[in-house]
């Protein structure tokens, strides 16, 4: 009896436990948007661009990261329910992390939850403010809001760090666009 006791508390104990800080990603960040921004091609560009993914998508520890994990593989494989539940975990395990808050925004874009992707994208860019992805993201998700000036805005704000976005085709959209 004791011994069962023993084994659930101890199987329980990571709910409980804290999530370490995200890793300072910034100096890397910041020169990898350096090099993307001199890059010769779009060939070039896309593999600082997954360079980058390699920093924004590491959990601050193995718990962290089988959330983010799941919910991406859920997301991939269009359980957007199941992965909204997981980046939900994450979220709640590791409130300071960004990459929970994009992640999970992705998952309500799919969903045309803008409105839930939003306040996420918000976050995501107020702990990691040169995430480009989630600049993006915030930019498409105005613009399918019908706010397409904001949106550019946004994209604007990307390209900016990285010339080479595919969401830079947004920039040639007329304000009052309907062909979203």
């Amino acid at each position: 009896m004791l011994r069962t006791f023993f084994a659930l508390v101890l199987s329980a104990a990571p709910a409980f436990a804290t999530c370490p800080p995200a890793p300072d990603i910034a100096g890397a960040i910041d020169g990898l948007i350096d090099a993307v921004q001199d890059a010769p091609d779009e060939g070039a560009a896309r593999v600082l661009s997954g360079e980058m993914w390699t920093f924004w998508a590491k959990a601050p520890d193995a718990r962290a990261q089988d959330l983010l994990d799941d919910g991406m593989a859920r997301r991939a494989s269009f359980d957007l329910a199941g992965a909204v539940t997981a980046f939900d975990a994450l979220i709640e395990y590791c409130p300071e992390y960004a990459e929970g808050y994009n992640q999970r925004a992705f998952a309500n874009f799919i969903r045309e939850d803008f409105a839930a992707a939003l306040p996420d994208l918000d976050r995501a860019l107020a702990l990691q403010p040169r995430h480009i992805p989630a600049m993006a993201g915030k930019g498409l998700t105005l613009i399918r809001m019908g706010r397409i000036r904001d949106g550019q805005a946004e994209i604007r704000r990307a390209v900016a760090l990285n010339p080479w976005l595919s969401e830079r085709i947004y920039l040639t959209l007329k304000p009052e666009s309907t062909d979203l």
